[in-house]
């Protein structure tokens, strides 16, 4: 039995590829901007990008104080992450370390998007660097990241180049189609950070002494597998999409009607703007640092413990990219809030339905979406294209609160690239 996004190919010569083959990154980022519908969500996106300063995510617009705190010793890697960026830095020319660095302020800590739309054109792109360089990135991100994590970042960026060449767009769509930023400057004591974005990845890592803030975080993939050549059997995501159903799945009755918000993925009867032309149905995605994001569907504090163990572990798999000990230490602060936690699902608990869900806390909000085909002919949402999300509502995505509280000082990333 083949891969099912195979029955999704577009075929030779069909209107959405024609011609897109004589553009790489740039010029097809120029083209979308003026591109139907693409136009106006990039329009909206940008203003938000530039009119906007950094408050957080809330579930009714008043951020609630006290809920991180600076000095905790995590055992993040820190010193491994400080070895590996003085190692990139010095690797690099003058020009390229300016390119790179940026005050730990700067807004381009809010330039990540999702999309394979290349505007936001900050830092250096890997794709344009040597493969000696490329390492010295690379071992970034193996430094901040758990060994878990570091294979899963991989599989999507080599998913990325396995669906340029599934289409025929190697210069748009590869596996180093992701551009590398540095904040600040690297220190054991003092906050500093880096993000890496690109198409189906987004990370941003903030250290600060002995902690880190590792999200917004965005990893997903269209198809979500790779069947042939060097990579074949390569898979990624199938255990959230697992964990979901079987999160759902173990509910009562009475708690299962108060999870579903509504029974099918695209239903007719959701709200206006519920269904975003480039989110699909996840809230928390580029730009929406300040989102307001209302808690729904079940309380956690009414499930039964075993349930409510199950809503942790489903957050633990969320955070299997982060280290070992901050990866505890998110752990530990969500299960402290657990009885103000909400647990929501849109769609099918069938076999083969496509479905969205969101855990969402004080201090964490994870959302797991299937979504229609942008690579591929699907016009309705499959199980092959994913995407997920982890962010720290109430103002500590990018580690912002905990800046803050280390420089004394307002911290809203409205600074200069």
């Amino acid at each position: 039995m083949g891969s099912l996004f195979r029955e999704h190919l577009f075929p030779p010569g069909h209107p959405r590829l024609s011609g897109l083959d004589r553009l790489d990154a740039y010029s097809y980022g120029d083209a979308v901007r003026d591109a139907p519908v693409v136009a106006d969500v990039l329009r909206n996106w940008m203003k938000l990008f530039q009119d906007e300063t950094f408050r957080g995510i809330t579930s009714d617009g008043v951020v609630i104080p006290g809920l991180f705190t600076l000095g905790a010793e995590e055992k993040a890697p820190t010193r491994k992450a400080v070895t590996a960026a003085a190692a990139l830095l010095e690797g690099l020319s003058p020009e390229r370390r300016v390119q790179l660095t940026h005050p730990l302020g700067s807004r381009v800590w809010r330039a990540w998007m999702n999309p394979e739309f290349y505007v936001n054109r900050y830092g250096l792109r890997l794709e344009e660097l040597d493969a000696a360089t490329r390492e010295l990135v690379m071992q970034l991100v193996r430094a901040s990241v758990s060994p878990q994590g570091y294979q899963t970042i991989r599989n999507v960026m080599r998913i990325n180049g396995f669906l340029g060449e599934l289409v025929g767009l190697p210069k748009i769509l590869n596996e180093h189609s992701y551009n590398i930023n540095l904040f600040g400057s690297p220190s054991h004591h003092r906050p500093w950070g880096w993000s890496l974005y690109g198409h189906h990845l987004a990370l941003n890592c903030l250290f600060v002494g002995g902690q880190q803030v590792f999200t917004p975080v965005f990893l997903g993939a269209e198809p979500n597998e790779i069947d042939t050549g060097a990579h074949a059997g390569t898979t990624v995501l199938t255990e959230h999409q697992k964990a979901g159903l079987a999160l759902i799945r173990s509910l009562p009755p009475e708690l299962v009607d108060q999870a579903v918000l509504f029974h099918r993925k695209r239903d007719p009867d959701l709200p206006p703007g519920r269904l975003h032309p480039g989110d699909e149905l996840h809230l928390g995605g580029c730009f929406q640092d300040n989102r307001i994001i209302g808690t729904e569907g079940l309380p956690v504090a009414t499930c039964a413990p075993e349930q409510k163990e199950q809503v942790l572990a489903l957050v633990d798999l969320f955070l299997g990219y982060q280290p070992d000990g901050p990866r505890t230490a998110r752990l530990t602060e969500v299960r402290r809030h657990l009885d103000r936690t909400w647990f929501c699902w849109i769609g099918g608990t069938g076999s083969d339905d496509a479905f969205y869900y969101r855990v969402q806390s004080p201090v964490i909000i994870v959302e797991f979406d299937h979504h229609a085909g942008i690579w591929l002919t699907n016009p309705e949402p499959e199980r092959f294209h994913i995407h997920t999300l982890v962010r720290t509502p109430n103002g500590n995505d990018y580690g912002v609160e905990l800046v803050r509280q280390a420089l004394n000082e307002p911290h809203l990333l409205d600074g200069p690239a």
